[in-house]
């Protein structure tokens, strides 16, 4: 009595729900908008069937993989269900390694149980794990595959050792400002048969002098495809290790102290398959670059900041190793690499897709060689060259036909040579100009309404040092990154994904450095590099 029409049918469709009740185990409630009934407000709830719970934990555990890091912490806040399901179904988890994790590894390994790619990182001003934690992770994670370290100072061998004969499938380990040396390198080589990627950054374990205990190459030298080493005192230690990994692709060599053309020589005498080799800022001559000639399969070479290198080097590389595909070039203006060693890639490596110049100063000569004889070019950068004008411009628009992404920065270009690329290359995409200050923001705006699918990005400043480093995060780094799963934890103390200082340093420093110019230009431009997730 009295009732209104449409809350007599909310009501009427309220109790015909619970008339059907026994078709559901489980019911849910939904708010239903309030309705005024004689100045009354009134909330009616109308209950359904809760079709989640009927899902199989291996869907849940699915649709929990394809959500971001604070979507999945909420996720398992929902129900004890959830919790259980969430924390079985990750496979990545980074951890803050202080030393006040060590009473919270059963926990946590108890409900993330099938991680298999674990990251251990520390702040440089706090005490890390030391190998009592590390032992007892790695007896709840038999599984891994693979493991990032992070300023663990306290870490010896002995613990090194210890994880290495429980975590037997390892296959990718990057470690950075850890402490442990030699021994316990051997120990991982010793015992992890299966190792694909090895990555060492500042290992300050390695001792120096002819007394270095050498490492490898062990068991896993049968398996290695992937060897960086970064900023080790006593790096030629690890020679006998890359000798012996006669499968190894990938070998990347950043500022690493000592000779290295006689090690380059034995290296290419055994290890003939490598496809992609790095040298930066190292003590190597046009000896090692005739040495590296040997790898015929050779595909990707970069030389940074080589200053005892020149054309003569370039010149046996590129008559060798025809299937070249990347060349980076960063002279660090020394004038040793120029028209002569690039006009013999232009002539022996119709293959290259990719050629970044830094600090090299081509003239039109080799310019229009490349352009004319390397018809799959694809990606090119010209960076801190005085030699790069109008004329080479010009060239490049007439000739580059295959080009798809253009990089000029603090060049002596003007509007006259950006004007080509209006008619030129076909299928040219993206071009970035920094840097240089005959171009103008007009010419930028009229050849974008020139050719309407170009994307131009201008950024005129002052000229700055260019640096084509990429040892610090740049173009091919090759560590074993995992996403952060900070947000996931119920302990946000103890997960983490990196510092906030070390993210702003990194910034600043690739600022400073001018090492944005390659990894801003072709970090999104080269698919192709090596990358994983899982």
């Amino acid at each position: 009595m009295g009732q209104s029409a449409s809350t007599a049918l909310i009501t009427s469709r309220r109790d015909s729900n619970r008339s059907s009740s026994h078709r559901s185990k489980s019911k849910f409630t939904v708010p239903i908008m309030p309705m005024q009934v004689e100045e009354q407000t009134e909330f009616i709830f109308c209950e359904g069937p809760d079709y989640i719970s009927d899902l199989p934990d291996e869907c849940l555990a699915c649709i929990f993989q394809s959500l971001n890091s604070g979507d999945r912490k909420h996720c398992s806040l929902v129900c004890r269900r959830w919790l259980r399901i969430e924390g079985q179904s990750r496979h990545r988890l980074s951890l803050n390694a202080q030393s006040d994790l060590l009473p919270l590894v059963p926990f946590l390994f108890s409900r993330f149980d099938s991680v298999t790619k674990l990251a251990l990182k520390c702040d440089r001003r706090s005490t890390s794990i030391g190998d009592e934690a590390l032992v007892a992770i790695s007896s709840r994670c038999r599984n891994l595959t693979r493991l990032k370290l992070r300023s663990c100072r306290e870490l010896t061998d002995a613990g090194m050792a210890a994880f290495a004969k429980n975590c037997k499938a390892l296959k990718k380990l990057s470690c950075g400002s850890c402490t442990f040396g030699a021994r316990g390198m051997n120990a991982i080589l010793d015992n992890c048969a299966s190792l694909e990627e090895l990555s060492l950054k500042r290992l300050r374990g390695i001792t120096d002098g002819a007394a270095a205990e050498p490492v490898g190459p062990g068991l896993a030298a049968a398996s290695l495809k992937t060897i960086c080493l970064k900023e080790l005192y006593n790096g030629q230690c690890f020679g006998p290790l890359i000798i012996g990994s006669k499968n190894l692709k990938t070998l990347k060599l950043f500022r690493c102290s000592g000779d290295w053309d006689k090690l380059l020589q034995v290296i290419s005498d055994r290890v003939t398959g490598m496809v992609e080799i790095h040298l930066e800022r190292l003590q190597v001559s046009d000896t090692g670059l005739a040495a590296i000639s040997n790898c015929l399969n050779l595909e990707i070479l970069h030389l940074v900041k080589t200053p005892e290198c020149t054309d003569t080097g370039l010149v046996s590389i590129a008559e060798r190793c025809r299937l070249l595909r990347k060349l980076h070039v960063d002279g660090w203006k020394t004038n040793r690499i120029g028209d002569d060693g690039l006009s013999a890639v232009a002539k022996y490596c119709p293959n290259l897709q990719e050629l970044v110049l830094i600090g090299v100063n081509p003239t039109k000569i080799s310019v229009e060689l490349l352009a004319s004889n390397c018809q799959n070019l694809e990606r090119l950068a010209l960076c801190g060259s005085d030699t790069v004008g109008d004329a080479e411009i010009s060239c490049i628009a007439a000739k580059c036909v295959a080009l798809k992404k253009l990089c000029i920065k603090s060049c002596p270009v003007s509007d006259h040579g950006m004007e080509a690329l209006a008619n030129g290359c076909p299928n040219l995409v993206k071009v970035k100009v920094k840097k240089c200050r005959a171009v103008t923001c007009e010419c930028a705006d009229w050849l974008r309404t020139k050719r309407g699918s170009l994307a131009v990005n201008l950024d005129c400043g002052e000229p700055e040092h260019q640096d084509a480093s990429a040892s610090d995060g740049g173009l091919l780094e090759n560590v074993v990154e995992f996403h952060s799963v900070a947000n996931q934890m119920p302990l946000p103390s103890i997960a983490s994904s990196s510092t906030g200082r070390s993210t702003s340093f990194k910034s600043r420093l690739g600022l400073l450095s001018g090492k944005n110019l390659v990894a801003c230009t072709f970090r999104r431009w080269s698919g192709g590099n090596s990358s994983s997730r899982g």
